[in-house]
């Protein structure tokens, strides 16, 4: 078990799997039935029951490593000053907090012991969704262009999410499973075998083989589901009843059925017609579009939909919130990149309800991306819909550009919703729209391409790819500031039952000695010498990363102590109080990395207002990153001081590539 490397979970994040490490796909097939993806032998859900729990780490290593962390955060007498607080904790109320979670942890087997907290901690936070919680990642064009012409591909992209549903709910698709040893578990003779197995013992069964199951209670919570802003603490609701797709266009709602009362998929050619109905719709956009109010302020929304149900809008919302998911309809194209993030990130605020599991943001070129809420769920569910949405509907569409037009009559079909607004109801829309144009008009986001080298290269020089890019940051970082400063990697816990996320800290020790050598003084260091330090950086996130995954960071641990103590209603313990602890979780570098042939880019708003927002990916002969920050942090040099800092790395072990 220990060998399971990461899954980055893009908390605002993604997925990337471990070098070596192998994504179970489908072999099965769907045998040409247009209702499903494929038929998976193994059913969906056949490893959940024997998933592995979460562990709870123990209070002395992370102690360790928490001071292992702040160490090049802090001078001597700061690190002097936490560490004394670090063991007066662990030798005191922290000792009783540990030993009343373990407690609870053995009375709550049907669950991990951060899943309640980590809900809690997204459903009770109040600020706006949009930019503090909400991240986004875009699907890679078809690569037949003709293909991506909006009408075409928002159906065929409707198609597949609906043989991803059907699929899903019949317990057709094929488990999530890392496999480590592909040629013994990636193998039909594998699945004929784990299919026999007991659920009950199952997971120990792909164990043998070097295959990792992954937990997959988020997934269905992808279909039929919405946050409901309620006071002080929102709420998740799913109702799988729903049959209708909600369409966003020109910030006014529309829905149609998209499932028949007997559950099977609409036919295509009627989706097509009724999306070409919705876009050749005259009507101008209304003059309060409803959509900006899933952006305001959790506490104040809450209010607003009391109103809005109270104003005779009951049935209406009850639609928003049943739909499949919410497919948003742009009436322009994507400029470059930078004008992809926004647009996909947040938009004009007017085309969004931010509220759903789930978007699919798609424009009049037909550029698409998934704009998720982060509450339910983490990237590891939104990652395999996407990849699995792409994949079919690009080596499957269901319609072609010679498709004959539908004869569906989409204006019996397709609803237009309208809404019940008083005077306060639209003053409180224009206030939302004020304040979500100052918000969103305050962020800026910037691009990069390093073409040198990228995952290939980095292997050949046993350096760890995901390594190499965060000590560019750190080293960026440096380069700009001239100082260490708290950063954020998310990694997955999907390896275990109701798993959510840990922190990698990238910012060590060695990525503080390596910047120093490389920004400040390279010259007095030979190239094996800095290849020496960009090993042991290499090494040490190795290491880092491998305990995350396997549950052994110590963020989460901290933060279930600290939520616990809240919930007993005793005073903060010390350690929580210190300056050095508010320190390191205002995490101004916050990361995450994403790569997928699905996914073109991924990207998310800084999670601090003085931060920078960088989603990643590393990839064969190339690095690519997309980063944000607010006005008092200069984007444009930090992505240039990467570049640089990349270009410095590649420098030295070219070099040493060449003296062998």
């Amino acid at each position: 078990m220990a060998r399971l490397l990461a899954t980055s979970g893009f908390l605002r994040g993604g997925s990337s799997c471990a070098p070596g490490s192998v994504l179970l796909r489908t072999h099965s097939s769907a045998g040409g039935d247009p209702e499903y993806l494929h038929r998976s032998i193994v059913p969906t859900m056949h490893f959940q029951k024997s998933l592995p729990r979460l562990p709870v780490p123990k209070l002395e290593d992370t102690v360790k490593r928490y001071l292992s962390a702040q160490r090049p955060l802090l001078d001597d007498g700061e690190f002097s000053k936490t560490e004394q607080l670090a063991r007066h904790f662990q030798n005191g109320i922290g000792k009783q907090l540990h030993e009343e979670l373990l407690l609870q942890d053995q009375q709550n087997k049907h669950t991990s012991y951060i899943s309640g907290p980590w809900f809690d901690m997204y459903l009770c936070a109040r600020d706006s969704i949009v930019l503090n919680s909400n991240p986004f990642m875009s699907f890679t064009p078809d690569p037949r262009p003709e293909y991506n012409e909006q009408l075409l591909r928002a159906t065929n992209m409707t198609v597949s999410a609906m043989r991803f549903l059907k699929t899903m709910r019949a317990g057709y698709l094929e488990p999530e499973i890392f496999h480590l040893n592909p040629a013994k578990s990636d193998t039909q003779r594998f699945r004929r075998l784990i299919r026999l197995v007991p659920s009950s013992l199952s997971w120990y069964g792909a164990y043998m083989v070097n295959a990792y199951p992954l937990d997959m209670s988020q997934y269905f919570r992808l279909f039929n589901s919405t946050r409901i802003p309620r006071l002080n603490k929102d709420e998740l609701v799913t109702d799988e009843k729903g049959r209708h797709l909600l369409v966003l266009r020109k910030g006014n709602f529309y829905v149609f059925d998209v499932l028949d009362k007997d559950g099977n998929i609409v036919p295509a050619s009627e989706i097509h017609a009724h999306l070409g109905h919705i876009l050749s719709d005259p009507s101008p956009a209304p003059e309060f579009p409803l959509g900006y109010l899933t952006s305001e302020n959790r506490n104040t929304w809450a209010l607003l939909r009391e109103k809005l149900m109270d104003n005779g809008n009951q049935e209406v919302l009850q639609k928003l919130d049943s739909a499949v998911f919410c497919l948003c309809l742009d009436d322009f194209s994507i400029t470059d990149r930078v004008h992809l993030s926004h647009n996909m990130l947040h938009g004009s605020g007017m085309n969004r309800w931010f509220d759903k599991s789930f978007s699919i943001i798609m424009t009049e070129d037909g550029t698409a991306a998934i704009n998720f809420e982060h509450s339910w769920g983490d990237g590891v569910a939104v990652l395999r819909f996407q990849n699995e949405v792409f994949k079919d509907s690009t080596e499957r569409p269901s319609l072609s550009p010679q498709s004959a037009p539908g004869t569906a009559d989409s204006s019996a079909a397709v609803q237009r919703l309208t809404f019940h607004l008083d005077d306060s109801l639209k003053a409180a829309v224009s206030e939302a729209k004020k304040k979500f144009d100052a918000l969103v008009g305050s962020l800026t986001i910037e691009t990069m391409e390093f073409k040198r080298g990228g995952k290939e290269f980095l292997k050949t020089q046993k350096l760890s790819p995901d390594a190499v890019s965060q000590l560019s940051f750190q080293m960026a970082f440096f380069r700009q500031y001239g100082q260490t400063t708290a950063t954020y990697e998310s990694c997955s816990t999907a390896a275990f039952k109701h798993g959510r996320t840990e922190t990698i800290r990238p910012a060590s020790t060695y990525t503080k000695k390596c910047s120093e050598a490389f920004v400040k003084s390279p010259s007095k260091y030979s190239s094996a010498e800095l290849k020496e330090m960009l090993h042991d950086c290499s090494k040490y996130h190795g290491q880092l990363t491998k305990e995350a995954a396997m549950g052994q960071g110590f963020d989460r641990h901290l933060f279930a102590l600290r939520y616990l103590a809240a919930g007993k209603g005793l005073t903060v313990p010390d350690v929580f109080q210190d300056p050095a602890y508010a320190r390191i979780n205002h995490n101004v570098l916050s990361t995450s990395t994403l790569t997928s042939p699905a996914v073109q880019l991924g990207g998310f708003a800084p999670v601090v207002p003085d931060g920078f927002g960088v989603g990643y990916g590393v990839h064969d002969d190339w690095i690519g990153c997309n980063v944000s920050a607010y006005p008092s942090r200069d984007v444009k040099q930090f992505v240039q001081c990467v570049h640089q800092s990349l270009e410095d790395i590649f420098k030295v072990l070219e070099d040493k590539r060449v003296k062998k």
